[in-house]
């Protein structure tokens, strides 16, 4: 009996027992879900929070930017008001776009126009025609392109426009580049040249619109112009490489040694001691002695620049070779020369 008394309080025990311990679980459950709502929902509210905060800023932002665009806007507007008024005045209420020339004063007008070629003057002329059309822009192109025309220094005939002689020389110098003889004859029957060497040579050393290769044809027939033409050059106090330089540039030379050749060198050694006097003088040259270093410049130009010539002439050499052909000539001087050529390059190129 002793023993069934110790079992009963015992077992009521343990139920006990298993009574505080499930109600002990069932409790930390429910405070562990009570926990586990509020950190959510101090979570969800923070993040609300700041995606409101985010959003009023945002708005913020833009509305600032709003504000201040639209007071530069209205700055923008304020500073301009006077150049919009300026512009708006020399419009008429039926015209809009952009503002004629013939509303500008004269001397702008034809500041503006004088930079356009002979194309661009004529399509100027659809729109502004008083203006394009005018003498004097015509007038600068016809001397800006041709230098020299025998028409310039004669009263103009009835009816002549500058336009007009435009249209005339540049087909001119288009018949002369297909045929010299048959383009100076063009320009003597409109009357834009006189029939006369020393005006044809002007005409020729002051204009660039003509092919070299066919002027070269129409000197090498017409000598009286090419005497003219060789003393329109000024070659005074000029190094004589450079000299050779300019004559080859306004006179081609000829593609092959021959008479023509030796003819432009005799013409230019003449012209550039009557330009030098007194430089030959103090080197004691002549015309022959020019001549010789005319054609030694020209043979050392050839050699130091074709590719075919392997072995170069020294400088050595080239004044050797110079001073056993005109024994007077001073060695610095022929050094000098050698010096040009072999930095500026050919004289007849």
């Amino acid at each position: 009996m002793s023993c069934v008394r110790f079992v009963i309080p015992l077992g009521k025990m343990v139920c006990c027992f298993v009574t505080l311990l499930l109600s002990g679980l069932l409790s930390g459950l429910q405070m562990g879900q009570g926990l586990w709502r509020v950190a959510r929902n101090h979570h969800l509210q923070q993040e609300a929070y700041s995606e409101t905060g985010y959003l009023s800023r945002e708005q913020s932002r833009r509305v600032a930017s709003s504000n201040i665009s639209h007071a530069s806007h209205r700055k923008q507007a304020q500073g301009g008001i006077d150049i919009y008024h300026l512009l708006k005045a020399r419009k008429s209420k039926e015209q809009e776009g952009f503002i004629n020339l013939e509303m500008l004063p004269p001397e702008l007008s034809f500041t503006i126009l004088s930079y356009l070629n002979a194309t661009d003057l004529c399509l100027a002329s659809c729109v502004w025609q008083d203006l394009a059309n005018d003498e004097l822009l015509w007038q600068g192109l016809c001397k800006s392109t041709w230098g020299h025309c025998s028409i310039y220094n004669k009263n103009p005939p009835l009816g002549f426009s500058f336009r007009k002689l435009y249209m005339q020389l540049d087909e001119g110098s288009l018949t002369f580049n297909a045929n010299p003889e048959e383009g100076v004859s063009y320009f003597m029957s409109k009357g834009i040249l006189d029939d006369s060497p020393k005006e044809i040579a002007k005409f020729i050393f002051c204009t660039r619109t003509l092919n070299w290769k066919k002027l070269r044809i129409y000197l090498d027939e017409r000598r009286d112009v090419l005497d003219d033409l060789v003393t329109l050059h000024n070659f005074r106090n000029q190094f004589l490489p450079n000299a050779l330089r300019e004559f080859f540039r306004h006179i081609h030379a000829p593609e092959e040694r021959g008479e023509y050749l030796e003819t432009l060198i005799t013409k230019f050694s003449h012209r550039f001691c009557a330009c030098n006097p007194d430089l030959m003088r103090e080197l004691g040259l002549s015309p022959d002695a020019v001549y010789v270093l005319c054609y030694s410049l020209i043979l050392l130009s050839i050699d130091l620049t074709s590719p075919h010539v392997k072995n170069k002439m020294s400088k050595r050499e080239f004044i050797r070779n110079t001073r056993r052909a005109a024994q007077n000539i001073s060695e610095d001087f022929v050094g000098h020369l050698y010096d040009n050529i072999y930095l500026i390059g050919h004289v007849a190129a």
